[in-house]
């Protein structure tokens, strides 16, 4: 979910070119979710190998790293570790939305309806173990560094990115800015055009950079304060909020009262924790200074026997992405898969 800040964030235009050279902390997690959401069939189901195991995860990470490398980004991963256990609720209420699609789908596929089928196919998606497991694995062959994190990833990556070791972080949410990431980009890698969920409408995506430091000298707030406008608009770890608050109205009480304190003596909020509590983990999280960014060489062998031999990929496909992979900067292979076919 992440906290919803776009009314009070603001963002600059990119193309890929223009991050050029750049190492990128992406939340793992958070693609995973894209690509199952989105890389489907028409009848809503994911893409399987012959023995029904998803793969929809593997061939976005293999055209998604290919693109980036081809357009000289350097992703680094990062996975979730254990999650802090105040967000517990929200994942409880991840899962009973999802039990909710599973049931709006049965209906959809009973009456045909493939618009419905697609939109009830993609709030479905769960990331399993299997699924991490084997991404780790195409992302150790493709020769592409991964992070786990002890705690949330997107902190982790913000770390990272606050300690100069990476450029930016790449998600959707705009969670990473609390956890004191120097930039965010979103919609990494996505252009052209997007469906908006629930209607025919199609709308111009392209990836957009938000720095923080921008966020708060326009907002004339602290990275302390930005926490504090979260906290009433909601975030994972209090997901409702405090009624009646979003980004705008937060921000204007925030900016009068100026602290987290005095913020919540001024409304009637209802969490299972305390407010100071929920900004420990946006401001002290749980991260780890045990982490390597260095891309290493692709293994192309590797890559063949995980994707084409275990779980039938097209070889023409997979060669064709090995292939501008190999003449991106950086992307030198232990073999050619030319031996292999």
């Amino acid at each position: 979910m992440g906290v919803q800040l776009r009314g009070i964030v603001q963002s600059s235009e990119l193309k890929l070119g223009d991050i050029k050279g750049k190492k990128i902390a992406i939340d793992a997690f958070n693609t995973l979710h894209q690509f199952i959401s989105i890389i489907r069939q028409r009848d809503g189901t994911l893409l399987m190998d012959s023995r029904g195991r998803t793969t929809s995860h593997l061939s976005g990470i293999l055209y998604r790293v290919g693109k980036l490398l081809e357009n000289n980004i350097e992703p680094i991963f990062v996975f979730d570790g254990k999650p802090p256990e105040l967000k517990r609720k929200t994942i409880e209420m991840r899962r009973r939305s999802k039990r909710k699609a599973e049931v709006k789908l049965t209906e959809a596929r009973r009456v045909g309806d493939f618009e419905r089928i697609r939109t009830y196919a993609q709030a479905t998606g769960k990331i399993t173990t299997d699924m991490v497991a084997n991404s780790k694995q195409l992302l150790d062959a493709l020769g592409i560094a991964w992070v786990q994190a002890p705690g949330e990833g997107e902190a982790q990556a913000a770390y990272m990115c606050a300690k100069g070791d990476v450029y930016a972080t790449g998600s959707q949410d705009f969670d990473s800015l609390l956890f004191g990431s120097k930039r965010l980009l979103r919609n990494l890698s996505i252009t052209g055009k997007r469906k908006i969920p629930g209607k025919s409408i199609m709308i111009d995506v392209h990836p957009e950079l938000i720095e923080l430091d921008k966020v708060l000298s326009s907002s004339g707030i602290s990275r302390e304060q930005l926490v504090a406008v979260a906290i009433l608009v909601g975030t994972d770890f209090n997901p409702n909020g405090v009624k009646g608050y979003g980004p705008k109205k937060a921000l204007s009480l925030v900016k009068k009262e100026g602290t987290l304190e005095a913020v919540m003596d001024e409304v009637k909020w209802e969490f299972s924790a305390g407010p100071e509590e929920i900004a420990d983990i946006f401001l002290k999280p749980d991260v780890t200074e045990s982490y390597e960014v260095k891309r290493k060489n692709l293994n192309v062998e590797s890559v063949r026997k995980l994707l084409c031999d275990e779980y039938d990929f097209d070889t023409g496909r997979v060669q064709g992405v090995i292939d501008r992979i190999q003449k991106s900067k950086g992307g030198k292979s232990q073999k050619s898969l030319e031996g292999f076919f």
